[in-house]
């Protein structure tokens, strides 16, 4: 097959405020609490059930099998080997299922993909056409049944792996070169752009496609913000006596901001797949012999963006801040977290009259459009997420914490507000939520903070799949 052709398969698929006093906790005043569901069938963001998985065999691959793999992988920048994939795809290991879904991601609309899809059903006896996310993504829809079955990888996946994501971003290399990672290599996909590896205050576009960070941004005080819309959102951070707000529709653009704030570096991740904005100390990471720099890699994790070190590219869990990969993750580093509280422009500049907000170019000269995701996610996930807890609505917004003894609580953020705007108690295993400007935080029985911030639910469970969820006492909180 000729370069132009492998070239033309693979298409870039492209209440209180903050400072009132408060009562101590009151144990008696607890929500109710929802517990992590019982075994039941895995089902998926629309609620189909997901068959039974496959048999999976042990021990190694199949000779012939893993010379196709061979073939195929190795040949894949310059010429896809067609009769190698149907020998795959008849293989009978549903193992490599696996690698069909990552050459899927990749493979424009044409035979090789049908080829693909046909494969994948005949590897594991499923009918992708019985589930209703099919219709919008056949990718998707096949990833999810693997994530929900939890079907093993193949002996060797990483290294065919690696051969098809480096053939579409070289400079992703460090990153599959560790072995010792602590990085589930199945759940690791494309988000569909390149990454961002540019140095720290680089101002220049990407020049091949990619999420460009914002560093170190120009801030103007509060009363010089009213170019933003006060019923429009912000994530609201506070370090010491400094608060910023960083404006939604700029966090859309750049998904990624190293700043200062109250004499601490943060990195600032906010993953619109997961609706969650998060701050990180990146002055104080073990092993790392200066600040870090984090960086939007370009791949997914279940729906939920990889970033990176710039430095040692060690790859970071965006939502747990563990180094998983490189030097850090030899270190044993995490990032600790400060909270971020999702909130209206107008009620955050109230509650904290002294902040600043993220100039209106960001200081790049830059303009930014009031919706630049043009709802995007409204209809669900757009990215492979497997098997959801139906306790809540898969994008339904939550506050998410963890308790003094480590179990992981989710406060629905709009039935906590409700309970507060009340007049209720919004608490649950020794934390209290409490309003900060039109959102909430969360603080224990000493009014001591307890680092929490806001995700959809289906990004909160996958992360804490023991998490307990709380709601509203009957008769009130």
């Amino acid at each position: 097959m000729s370069r132009w052709y492998v070239a033309a398969a693979f298409a870039l698929v492209a209440g209180a405020c903050a400072g009132d006093e408060l009562p101590a906790l009151d144990p008696d005043a607890d929500g109710a609490l929802v517990p992590p569901p019982v075994a039941a069938p895995a089902r998926n963001q629309v609620g189909f059930a997901f068959p039974d998985p496959p048999p999976a065999p042990e021990g190694p691959l199949e000779p012939s099998l893993a010379a196709d793999l061979d073939t195929f992988f190795s040949q894949v920048a310059v010429n896809l080997d067609i009769a190698a994939l149907r020998r795959i795809g008849a293989s009978g290991d549903p193992r490599v299922a696996w690698l069909l879904s990552d050459l899927l991601r990749f493979l424009a609309p044409g035979p090789v993909r049908e080829l693909a899809i046909e494969g994948f059903e005949q590897l594991t006896g499923a009918d992708l056409a019985e589930d209703p996310v099919a219709a919008r993504s056949t990718w998707q829809s096949l990833t999810d049944h693997l994530i929900a079955w939890d079907l093993p990888e193949p002996p060797g996946y990483l290294r065919w792996k690696a051969m098809l994501f480096t053939v579409v971003e070289p400079r992703w290399a460090p990153f599959f070169e560790d072995e010792s990672a602590a990085i589930d290599w199945r759940h690791l996909s494309w988000g569909g752009v390149l990454i961002d590896d540019r140095p720290l205050g680089d101002t220049e576009p990407c020049e091949r496609g990619c999420i460009p960070a914002l560093d170190d941004p120009v801030v103007t005080p509060a009363a010089d913000g009213g170019w933003y819309p006060d019923d429009a959102v912000v994530f609201g951070v506070t370090v010491g006596d400094e608060s910023r707000a960083y404006p939604k529709n700029i966090m859309e653009v750049h998904e990624m901001v190293n700043d200062t704030l109250g004499n601490r570096r943060l990195g600032i991740p906010y993953c619109t797949l997961c609706g969650s904005a998060q701050a990180y100390f990146t002055d104080s990471v073990s092993g790392a012999p200066e600040p870090s720099v984090l960086r939007t890699s370009g791949l997914l994790s279940r729906s939920n963006k990889v970033m990176f070190d710039l430095a040692t590219f060690s790859v970071f869990d965006t939502f747990t801040g563990r180094a998983l990969s490189g030097p850090l993750h030899d270190a044993e580093a995490v990032l600790d977290q400060t909270t971020v509280v999702t909130s209206t422009w107008g009620e955050w500049k109230l509650a904290h009259p002294e902040t600043t907000i993220v100039a209106e170019d960001g200081g790049i000269g830059r303009s930014y459009s009031p919706d630049p995701l043009r709802g995007r996610d409204d209809d669900g996930p757009i990215f492979p997420i497997g098997d959801v807890d139906d306790r809540l609505p898969v994008q339904e917004q939550v506050l998410g914490v963890a308790a003094a003894d480590g179990t992981p609580v989710a406060f629905p953020v709009a039935a906590a507000v409700a309970e507060l705007e009340a007049g209720g108690t919004v608490q649950l295993l020794g934390v209290r939520v409490v309003a900060d400007g039109s959102g909430i935080r969360a603080e224990s029985a000493d009014g001591t903070e307890v680092v929490a911030h806001q995700a959809f639910w289906f990004a909160w469970s996958q992360f804490h799949p023991d998490t307990v969820v709380w709601a509203a006492a009957p008769g009130g909180g």
